[in-house]
This record gives structure tokens, C-alpha cells and sequence, in this order.
């Protein structure tokens, strides 16, 4: 998922004379009357499992919860009398938004927020709650920023750019120039990429007082603008962009940032969605704190860059936290992708013999590895495909995982890279059976821990066919599943006995509507 461009190493003097001037704005930034110092926090854990040093820039801890309001600040700081007694507008549906907001309100001006109609409610709220008068226009990015400019001509408001323009780079700059005073010793510092404004400040000020320094920028593999502007030596648009992280879906890096970017950034690495959601969980991990997608993004490079090159033990690196102002269902989805992007968790297709106990003879091949999920329907009589999620020590267990099945014959495929297998099919996994079945559907909880599921199935027994299994483990102190089996009315007794004697929490849901709906036909 990762790679690398490298910019010229070589500038000319207009070009040192851009990256003078861009420290001498940022030296000037009066972004403190709005916008705090952020902490520079160690990552303990994560240290100690990469084997380097590593530190977060904590702007999640701006009263916006993003280093949008630093570049913001500035800009407004810098209009003429007439410009603030006009007011300003923006249009954003996320943290530029509440930063333009804030940041009027504080200096005494009239803000006008134009959001996408679309935008969700809790963030239209957090615009005014800050003093910005919100217009809703639209239903994408563009139709606002369209409005925004009609206003701006209209009524003579000043557009606040997000990130290109020469006073917003600078404000964002301010995190650059933290870091360094906070961590003189620093070897790697990771910045996020969306529009520039971040990276082009940052970089900037770190190669024009300590060149040694290494700036890496850090793109989405799907949003990967300034990768593809060094690759054609100017911006271009791209076709598309993933949205999985927000923050940073731009289709084309600002010109200004660019202009800043190629002189002073070193290279550019880009990652998956699910290396993402593995970064907010090492964030949660060693601070408690939740970041937004990107603003966890920085990190999944620094990880990828650890795992790439061979880092000298003492290596001091950061990565900038950008934001926290995630939507809480977005945190559903990261739970699910984390253990992946961390390759602690693969998922596979594997295909058994249709017999009573084929399902223990498979978890017995597993031995006490842990069952993340396990979805089948049962669909002929000869064969059954599954669809399961297994718990990894180590990067070189899966082959082991897929020795052993190869040995037994059980055909199987890999889909842990298959974003199709986890965006949807993991959740499609059953249907209605190929004819009618004699059939009774239960819910059981049982007690969490390695083997659970195969001790489960040995107590059970293979008295009777499995006809559906799903479960899914979620972390918590126990395991949910929904089992379907085979029985005829008169072996109802004698099965009611054996789930009896199993210890467990359990029901009969057979008269499910939903499983009468889609599961039973």
C-alpha cells in the first residue's frame, strides 16, 4: 500500500526566497489569541513495540479540536479594516469550518459558513455554538463553495481559503514551529496531507531552522493529491478520492502549497484505510484519545516507515494528530478494520466437507487460535463455505494457518485484501437453504476466551446437523452466537437437554421474523 516520491533536494535563491518568507509569516502568527500550544506526547507502548521513539502533536487539543483554527486565526488577522468590517465566509462542512467561526468571533467579525445541506446536525450546531451564521447550499463541497463565492461578490466578504493561501499556511506553520521547541532532537516528522496548508507550514519552518530534519507527508492510498502532483511536477486533479477519511479527501493540493511542499518535503508515503483505523487504536491505546481518520493518518505512516526502513533503536520521530472531530458511527467501522490494518486479524474462505462435526474438525486444525467471526449458511449437501476471521500472534502465522488446512484438504482463500469480502460480503454471508429444513434457530452467549468456540462445538456434539453459524467477537467477556441446526420435532426434547447441560445462556428465536424473512424462505 506504500510508496514513495522524493522531490528535487536542490533550490534555487526565488526558491530559498519562498521558504524565508513563509518562516518570517509563521514567526509572526499571532494564532496564541486564539489557538493554544498543544502537547507533544510519547507514545509509550507503541514505542516499545516499533522499537523508536515516537511522539504525537496533540492538536486535537485546540478548543476546535483541529489545527484548523491556527491557519484560520491568522488569515482573519490579516485583513485590512475594511475587510473586517465587511466580515468573512467559508464554506466547509467540517473542521475549517468551526476554525473560520471561532476565529471571527473572537477578532469581533461577522463569519458566513456555507455547509453542504447534507452536513450532519451535530456540526452545523458546533458552527454556531462558535458565532458563525450557517447557510445551508447544496449537497456536495463544490455547490457550497460555489455559494460561498456568489456571497463573497454579493456582499463583499472576504473568503477564508481552507489551505491555499499564503497567510493560512502560515498559521498551520505554528504547529512546525511547536514541535521543534518542544523536541529540539527530532530525526522524522510525519504530517497529514489534504489540501497542503499543514504540510507545506510545517516543512517549511522545519527546513528553513533544521534542514536535517525529515519531512514525510501522509496520504490516504485513495486520496493521494500531492503524490500525484510531484509525480506530474504540478497539481492535478484526481479522478477520485476516498471519503473514509474526510479530512483529507481533496481532489487537487492547493498551488501555493505545492509551490512549498516540493522544496521541502522528502517523500510521501500513502496508506489504506485499514492502517488508519490501526492508528486510531494505538492513539486510544496510549492517550485515551479518539482522532478523526485523518487525523490518525500521520501515525499509520510513521508505522508503515518503521516497517519499511531499518530504524536505528534511538530515532526520535512525531506525527501530527490533527483532529478529533470523528462521527461517533465512523468509530463502528474503525472497530472492525483495526485488527486488520494491524495484520493481527486475517480473514479467510474456506470450504468444508457438509457433514456432522466438520465444523469441530475445523476449529481443531486452528488449535487454540481465536475465532474473531464465523459466518455460514448452510447451502448444499455436500459442501459448505465459510467465512471466517482468525485472531494472528505473528505476520507469519497465516501461512502456518494455511499449511495445516492445505494438509487436511480444505480448500481455502485469503481475503483479508479483499475490500469487497470486508466492506459487504462479510455481512451477506447465508440466505435461504437449497430446500426446507426440519430447522430451530438459537441465540447463546458463552464465557470469552481462546478455544471457547471449539470447546462449544465439542459439548455440543455432532448429534445433529449445523445448518447456520454466526459469531463475531467484539472483545467483550463473552461470545454471541446464532445457530441454526437440524432437528425434527420429536428430537426437540432431547436437544433442549443437551443446551441445558451446557451451562450457557440461550433462547430459541426460531419465530424471528427476520430469520423468517431472510434465512428460512
Amino acid at each position: 500500500m506504500g510508496s514513495d516520491l522524493k522531490p528535487a533536494d536542490t533550490a534555487a535563491p526565488s526558491e530559498s526566497g519562498l521558504i524565508q518568507q513563509t518562516l518570517r509569516q509563521i514567526l509572526l502568527a499571532p494564532v496564541y489569541d486564539v489557538a493554544k500550544q498543544t502537547e507533544l506526547s510519547g507514545l509509550k507502548k507503541l514505542s516499545a513495540r516499533l522499537g523508536v521513539n515516537v511522539w504525537l502533536k496533540r492538536e486535537d487539543q485546540q478548543p476546535v479540536h483541529s489545527f484548523k483554527l491556527r491557519g484560520a486565526y491568522n488569515k482573519i488577522h490579516s485583513l485590512t479594516p475594511a475587510q473586517r468590517s465587511a466580515g468573512v465566509v467559508a464554506a466547509s462542512a467540517g473542521n475549517h469550518a468551526q476554525g473560520v467561526a471561532l476565529s471571527a468571533t473572537r477578532a469581533g467579525i461577522r463569519s458566513v459558513i456555507v455547509m453542504p445541506t447534507t452536513t450532519p446536525e451535530i456540526k452545523v450546531s458546533a458552527v454556531r455554538g462558535h458565532g458563525g451564521e450557517v447557510v445551508l447550499h447544496g449537497t456536495s463541497f463544490d455547490e457550497a463553495y460555489a455559494e460561498a463565492m456568489r456571497l463573497s461578490e454579493q456582499d463583499g466578504l472576504t473568503l477564508v481559503a481552507p489551505f491555499d493561501d499564503a497567510a493560512v499556511i502560515a498559521g498551520q506553520g505554528t504547529v512546525g514551529q511547536e514541535l521543534l521547541q518542544q523536541k529540539r532532537d527530532l530525526d522524522v516528522v510525519f504530517v497529514p496531507v489534504g489540501g497542503g496548508g499543514l504540510i507545506a507550514g510545517v516543512a517549511a519552518y522545519l527546513k528553513a531552522l533544521a534542514p536535517h530534519i525529515k519531512v514525510v507527508g501522509v496520504e490516504p492510498v485513495d486520496s493521494a493529491c500531492l503524490q500525484a502532483a510531484l509525480a506530474a511536477g504540478e497539481p492535478v486533479d484526481l479522478a477520485r478520492v476516498g471519503l473514509f477519511a474526510d479530512g483529507v479527501a481533496v481532489k487537487r493540493i492547493g498551488k501555493a502549497c505545492f509551490d512549498l511542499a516540493r522544496l521541502c518535503v522528502d517523500e510521501v508515503i500513502t496508506v489504506s484505510s485499514d492502517e488508519i483505523c490501526a492508528a486510531v487504536q494505538d492513539i486510544y491505546e496510549d492517550t485515551r484519545a479518539i482522532a478523526e481518520p485523518a487525523g490518525a493518518l500521520s501515525l499509520a505512516g510513521l508505522k508503515r516507515y518503521c516497517q519499511r526502513e531499518s530504524v536505528a533503536e534511538q530515532t526520535q520521530m512525531a506525527a501530527i494528530l490533527s483532529g478529533a472531530n470523528i462521527n461517533f458511527h465512523t468509530l463502528r467501522y474503525v472497530s472492525e478494520r483495526c485488527e486488520l490494518g494491524e495484520g493481527k486479524e486475517a480473514v479467510l474462505a474456506v470450504t468444508i466437507p457438509e457433514r456432522q462435526g466438520a465444523f469441530l474438525q475445523f476449529c481443531r486444525i486452528l488449535g487454540q487460535r481465536q475465532i474473531t467471526e464465523f459466518n455460514y449458511r448452510l447451502s448444499g449437501r455436500d459442501r459448505a463455505n465459510v467465512f471466517v476471521g482468525i485472531r494472528l500472534k505473528s505476520h507469519d502465522e497465516l501461512a502456518q494457518i494455511s499449511a495445516a488446512l492445505t494438509a487436511q484438504g480444505y480448500a481455502h482463500q485469503d481475503l483479508s485484501c479483499d475490500e469487497t469480502a470486508k466492506l459487504h460480503v462479510r455481512y451477506m454471508v447465508g440466505g435461504v437453504p437449497p430446500e426446507p429444513l426440519a430447522e430451530r434457530l438459537y441465540q447463546l452467549v458463552f464465557p470469552e476466551r481462546p478455544g471457547a468456540l471449539e470447546q462449544f462445538l465439542t459439548e455440543l456434539g455432532d448429534r445433529w446437523n449445523i445448518s447456520l453459524f454466526h459469531y463475531r467477537n467484539h472483545g467483550a467477556a463473552s461470545g454471541r452466537v446464532l445457530l441454526g441446526m437440524e432437528v425434527t420435532a420429536q428430537e426437540r426434547p432431547e436437544l433442549a437437554q443437551r443446551l441445558a447441560a451446557l451451562d450457557m445462556d440461550y433462547r430459541d428465536v426460531t419465530d424471528s421474523p427476520a430469520y423468517r424473512f431472510f434465512l428460512r424462505g
